[in-house]
């Protein structure tokens, strides 16, 4: 049994691998319309849907996130490679993160990056990220697999087959949910500490307490 989910999860690891994500190249070099939009986003990320009914980014989501200031208005109703950058980039953080999580990190790039006059464009931001995923993806496969053998010694001792195997999955599960939820606090934290901008008020009682510091000093 242990061998046969062995075999199960390397084979899932290489399927996650596998995944055709959407390549720097992969973007088309023309304007699109919001339905040229909608349909090249449903065509590049279908493997990540888990049920065939699943809703990936439709035109309600899309102008919601440029009522929000998320995402820059289509310039005569067409959308350009950089708005595609950012749709991708929203896609994926929106799975975990809050949509005012994904506001306060895709919000800076917007306004650093975006249209032609960005001293840094989208593209290269996007091809730095995109380069990654074959490391994220190698690690990926090296740290689950060390879940998985701690997790069939965890209740190794019980007694019955069936009690048994139902633990090791949810033993296995377990730590890979409480990973999922660390790295997920550690990203709050930082979008918290680091993106969000403090308070009107906040920054203005730091600035009158400043004054009298350097007054007793």
């Amino acid at each position: 049994m242990e061998n046969q989910w062995k075999y199960y999860l390397r084979k899932l690891v290489e399927n996650l691998q596998a995944t055709n994500y959407i390549g720097p190249n992969d973007i088309p070099n023309i304007d699109l319309y919001m339905d040229q939009v909608t349909k090249f986003l449903d065509e590049h990320l279908e493997q990540s849907k888990r049920y065939d009914s699943d809703k990936l980014l439709t035109k309600t989501m899309i102008n919601n996130y440029t009522k929000n200031n998320l995402l820059p208005s289509p310039v005569k109703k067409k959308y350009s490679k950089d708005h595609m950058y950012l749709l991708v980039f929203i896609y994926y953080l929106k799975s975990f993160l809050s949509i005012n999580d994904v506001q306060h990190i895709v919000g800076p790039m917007k306004d650093m990056f975006f249209g032609e006059d960005a001293k840094m464009n989208l593209e290269e931001v996007y091809r730095g990220i995109f380069d990654m995923e074959t490391v994220v993806s190698n690690d990926l496969a090296k740290d689950v697999m060390k879940k998985f053998d701690r997790s069939k010694r965890v209740f190794d001792d019980v007694e019955g087959e069936e009690e048994k195997e139902f633990l090791s999955i949810f033993s296995f599960i377990s730590m890979l949910s409480f990973d999922v939820y660390l790295k997920k606090q550690m990203i709050e934290q930082i979008i918290d500490d680091l993106l969000v901008p403090a308070p009107k008020a906040h920054k203005e009682g730091k600035g009158e307490k400043d004054k009298e510091e350097k007054k007793k000093g």
